[in-house]
C-alpha cells in the first residue's frame, strides 16, 4: 500500500507503518525485521504467515469494556519495533525467523474465526502495527461477517496507520509502559512523547481504547510515576478510559527482578482512584475484578480471572440507574 511507504532517495524507501519511520536500503529490513525494501515498495514479509493462532477470552487481551465474555480469534506474527527486556513473548517478538510452512490468506483467517464462533479478531502476541497490511485486509474481510477487530499494541503506530483505522479496527488495548522518557529510550528503544501522541490520536479518531501498565519493580513503580500515568489518562483521554495495572513476572532479560506484589498493585489502584479514574483493573495475579457503575456504584460486571461471572447491563446500561456504561457492548 503506497500510503504506508514512500521513496526517500535513490536507494532508500521510508516505511510508514510505525513511528520509527525507518529509511530502508534496498533488500534490507527495517528495525522490526519483517518489512523489506524490495525496490519500488516496502514488502511485509510476514503477510500470510502467523506464528501464533489461538482462541482467547476477550478479557485476556485485556479488554474489559469491549464485548465482555466473548471469544477473540487471536493471531500474531514475528518481529517487533520495541526491545522490551521483560517481554513474555520474546521468542516470537525478538526474532525475524518466519515459518513459511503454511500460508493463511485473510479469507482463511476469517473463515477460521467464523468456524470458532469468534466475535472479534485480535492482532496480538507481537506488535501488530508492523504487520498492519495483513491485519487490515483481515479486518476488512471480517466486517463482511459482522466480526470486529482489535489491536493489542505498544502504541507506536504511525499517524498514517491510526488515521486509516476507523471503520477497520474497532478497539485497542495500548501499553503505556512508563512515564519516563529516558526509560523508554534506554530500555525499550522508543520515544515516550510519540507514544503519548499516538494514544491521544486513537482516542481522537474514535477507536475504543483501554490502557495497560505493567508494574515493574524498581523501574516504573514509584508513586510519582504512577500519578503521572493516571493524570495523563484523566486529563488527555478521559476518566472513562479503563486502566489495567498488571503484575510483572521475571522473564527474558529481567529474570533477577522480583514479581510485582499485590500490595504494589493495590497502591497503584489507590493512586488511580485518587486521580479520578472510573475503571481500574488489576491483572496477572488471579485477581477478580468488578466493574461498578460510576454513578450509583452498583456492580455491573463481575469477573473471574478471564471470565464474566455476573452481567448486570441492560442494552449497555446500568440496571439500576440507567447510566450507559463506557465501552462497546452488545
Amino acid at each position: 500500500m503506497s500510503s504506508f511507504y514512500e521513496r526517500y532517495d535513490n536507494e532508500r524507501v521510508v516505511c510508514k507503518l510505525c513511528q520509527h519511520y525507518c529509511k530502508i536500503k534496498l533488500n534490507r529490513e527495517g528495525l522490526c525485521g519483517i518489512n523489506r525494501n524490495v525496490g519500488d515498495k516496502i514488502d511485509c514479509l510476514a503477510y500470510g504467515y502467523p506464528s501464533v493462532v489461538a482462541i482467547d477470552p476477550i478479557e485476556k487481551k485485556p479488554l474489559y469494556h469491549f464485548l465482555p465474555n466473548s471469544k477473540a480469534f487471536s493471531i500474531g506474527t514475528v518481529g517487533c519495533n520495541f526491545r522490551c527486556p521483560f517481554c513474555q513473548n520474546w521468542r516470537i517478538s525478538q526474532t525475524a525467523n518466519i515459518d513459511r510452512g503454511r500460508y493463511f490468506s485473510p479469507e482463511e483467517i476469517v473463515k477460521l474465526a467464523v468456524e470458532h464462533r469468534s466475535d472479534t479478531i485480535a492482532f496480538t502476541y507481537n506488535e501488530p502495527t508492523i504487520f498492519y497490511p495483513y491485519a487490515r485486509d483481515i479486518a476488512i474481510e471480517a466486517k463482511r461477517f459482522g466480526i470486529k477487530s482489535i489491536f493489542v499494541t505498544n502504541g507506536y503506530e504511525s499517524k498514517e496507520v491510526v488515521v486509516d483505522m476507523p471503520n477497520i479496527i474497532d478497539g485497542a488495548n495500548i501499553d503505556l509502559k512508563s512515564f519516563n522518557a529516558e526509560y523508554y529510550r534506554r530500555e525499550l528503544g522508543a520515544d515516550l512523547n510519540r507514544v503519548l501522541e499516538t494514544i491521544k490520536l486513537f482516542k481522537e479518531v474514535g477507536i475504543w481504547i483501554e490502557i495497560t501498565t505493567l508494574i515493574v519493580p524498581t523501574k516504573n513503580d514509584s508513586d510519582r510515576e504512577l500519578r503521572e500515568i493516571a493524570k495523563f489518562i484523566v486529563d488527555e483521554l478521559g476518566r472513562d478510559v479503563p486502566w489495567h495495572i498488571s503484575a510483572f513476572s521475571p522473564n527474558y532479560k529481567q529474570k533477577s527482578l522480583p514479581r510485582t506484589s499485590l500490595e504494589s498493585l493495590e497502591r497503584a489502584y489507590r493512586i488511580g482512584r485518587e486521580a479520578g479514574l472510573y475503571y481500574i483493573y488489576i491483572g496477572n495475579i488471579n485477581f477478580k475484578n468488578t466493574t461498578e457503575c460510576p454513578v450509583c456504584s452498583k456492580d455491573l460486571i463481575k469477573r473471574g480471572v478471564f471470565s464474566v461471572t455476573e452481567y448486570n447491563l441492560n442494552r449497555g446500561r446500568c440496571f439500576n440507574c440507567g447510566y450507559r456504561l463506557d465501552g462497546v457492548f452488545i
